[in-house]
């Protein structure tokens, strides 16, 4: 059945039908767990634990959540009535928007295009699915599989940016689109035509920012890890570092002993580190390194074009006008600046597009306020990396260049629903005082009333 005719049959609109869709869904994932994480491996070099983790246990997760609130969700919100709106009874009810659209990309081609079927499948949407065709083994595996659980809801196609470009010429009731801001943009143009509404999940230039006043071990330990996950390809990893002068050096020593500490003396041996997707992604890595402006390789710096493999690498002495401090590196590529007083780190923050993520790590909480009260991002984490994510109450989404709206929990139910305004009033009383004509004593009263 064609996506859009599910939508106007309304199929989920009933809860026990958007229970059992997100059952198949779970079913779908636990049913295919091994063949997933071993297309995961094949496309990403994904070790089992970093598959199950960060793509399908994640995923799983949010099945359960959704499942769990999905009452609570779609229940009818009560408005309190101001006096002058007395008697009657507010509400708003959440509705499904129809058929939407979710176009995914490669670095997390699990999470990043099922997370948000969730969301949608619990709102009572229908929708077209786009893996990303980078991600070969992955999306072959989708189109080959999902709609055996989910045929009746969803539809799955495949192809590269002529498919999408041909996708985005179809009416849908919303766009949920993750990728990077040139192709947001086109999305943002093509749903104008219909005026569909969009949420973009971007990426940008997420910073961390480390003071004198940190535990400096954990915090090297923490971003290396926030960092180095899936070979950095993750739109919220530490896109460079902010640290206090005087701690430089032995943040920097402590990032190469974590990186040894999680991946040996040689990471390209160790199972638990991953590949870059493909020899162009990798390439263009490897020319950011050879920028003249990129700065002093302190850690790492090989790469093997036969294997994808590039190591964990860490830059001191970038320029501030490096390629590296333009676009997301979206690699395991860490440059590590330095600042003199906290202002600069704020001014130098400040001075970029608003980041999808920025990690704070002090002791201090004086100086934990200060940057969060001085900076925007989409979401922020103090002490820590990436974990914020995984809390399905906070929802994740960038901000300007970053991107607009956000799902998870109930975040992402409200993107796939119209909130519905719902007032009913009875038809006693009916005061003639609020229609015409209106005298002199009328608009006395209700000017008083209203």
């Amino acid at each position: 059945m064609a996506v859009r005719e599910a939508a106007d049959l309304r199929l989920l609109f009933d809860l026990d039908a958007r229970r059992d869709a997100l059952g198949q869904l779970e079913s779908f994932l636990i049913a295919h767990t091994d063949a997933l994480t071993e297309a995961l491996a094949t496309d990403l070099g994904k070790s089992p634990t970093e598959a199950w983790s960060t793509e399908i246990g994640f995923t799983l997760n949010q099945i359960r959540d959704a499942r769990k609130h999905l009452e609570q969700w779609a229940a009818p919100r009560k408005v309190k009535l101001p006096l002058k709106m007395r008697p009657g009874r507010a509400r708003i009810i959440p509705q499904p928007l129809g058929a939407v659209c979710i176009i995914a990309p490669w670095n997390y081609p699990v999470q990043l295009t099922l997370a948000p079927l969730v969301a949608a499948l619990a709102a009572g949407n229908s929708a077209v699915v786009k893996p990303s065709e980078i991600a070969t083994a992955t999306e072959a595996l989708l189109a080959a599989e999902l709609e055996r659980y989910l045929g009746e809801y969803v539809s799955v196609v495949t192809g590269g940016p002529d498919t999408v470009t041909e996708l985005l010429t179809h009416r849908f009731d919303h766009i949920f689109y993750t990728g990077n801001g040139r192709v947001g943009r086109i999305v943002m143009r093509a749903a104008a035509e219909h005026l569909t509404p969009v949420t973009l999940e971007l990426g940008g230039k997420s910073p961390a920012v480390v003071t004198s006043q940190a535990d400096i071990d954990i915090a090297a330990r923490r971003i290396a890890w926030g960092k180095f996950v899936n070979a950095g390809q993750t739109c919220v990893a530490p896109d460079y570092v902010l640290v206090e002068r005087s701690v430089r050096d032995r943040f920097v020593d402590q990032l190469r002993r974590s990186i040894e500490r999680f991946f040996g003396d040689d990471p390209s041996l160790s199972p638990d580190y991953g590949r870059i997707i493909n020899g162009r992604h990798l390439g263009r890595l490897v020319s950011l390194l050879d920028d003249p402006d990129a700065g002093q390789v302190a850690i790492g710096g090989l790469a093997d074009p036969i294997s994808r493999y590039l190591a964990p690498t860490v830059l001191i002495d970038t320029a501030a006008g490096s390629a590296l401090m333009d676009d997301e590196i979206f690699g395991p590529i860490l440059p590590v600046l330095t600042f003199d007083e906290l202002d600069e780190a704020i001014a130098t923050i400040g001075s970029r597009p608003h980041p999808l993520a920025l990690y704070m790590f002090s002791a201090d909480d004086h100086e934990v306020d200060r940057v969060l009260a001085r900076t925007t991002s989409g979401g922020a984490l103090v002490n820590h990396t990436l974990l914020h994510l995984a809390v399905e109450g906070l929802p994740f989404g960038g901000v300007g260049e970053s991107g607009m709206g956000s799902y998870h929990g109930v975040a992402g139910f409200d993107t796939f629903s119209h909130l519905r305004s719902v007032l009913a009033r009875p038809t006693k009383p009916d005061p003639r005082v609020m229609y015409p004509p209106y005298g002199s004593l009328k608009q006395r009263v209700l000017r008083k009333v209203l």
